[in-house]
């Protein structure tokens, strides 16, 4: 499986360790093929900009899911719902996790630097991607209303 993820500078903030990289090594130690969207650094970038390039790479299948930082993991999901067919969800509690995996088929997680710890962020991406799509109808019929 394919993962596009990308950040903003909050991805890179002090103090260490940081999010961005810890969590790429993560998902490539789990068997995860990423690619890249930026930024690679701490200098103050827009969020629209990394969440606009995951999400063209997610749609045009190039990946299968994506991944999002950004402070709070708010604005940068804001931003990519902005695009017909991203279900993007920010996530800080793990029944958010859950349920907008199996209830809303999301396809970007929005994680939060400056409100979850990098070890919750991990835990919370690992319960994110181990979640199933129900395939309910319930669900099926409100995810087409949306795409």
């Amino acid at each position: 499986m394919r993962i596009a993820i990308g950040s903003d500078h909050a991805g890179y903030e002090d103090p260490p360790p940081h999010y961005k990289p810890a969590i790429a090594a993560h998902l490539q130690s789990r068997g995860y093929e990423l690619i890249d969207c930026g930024t690679d650094g701490p200098d103050s970038v827009d969020y629209p900009d990394y969440a606009d390039k995951v999400c063209k790479v997610v749609l045009a299948g190039d990946a299968d899911l994506g991944v999002l930082i950004c402070g709070t993991g708010i604005g940068i999901c804001m931003a990519a719902n902005r695009h017909r067919g991203i279900r993007g969800a920010p996530v800080a509690t793990e029944d958010m996790a859950r349920l907008s995996r199996s209830h809303n088929n999301s396809n970007v997680i929005c994680l939060g630097r400056r409100i979850l710890s990098l070890d919750e962020c991990i835990n919370l991406l690992d319960i994110w991607l181990d979640t199933p799509y129900s395939h309910h109808p319930r669900h099926q019929r409100r995810i087409e209303k949306m795409d």
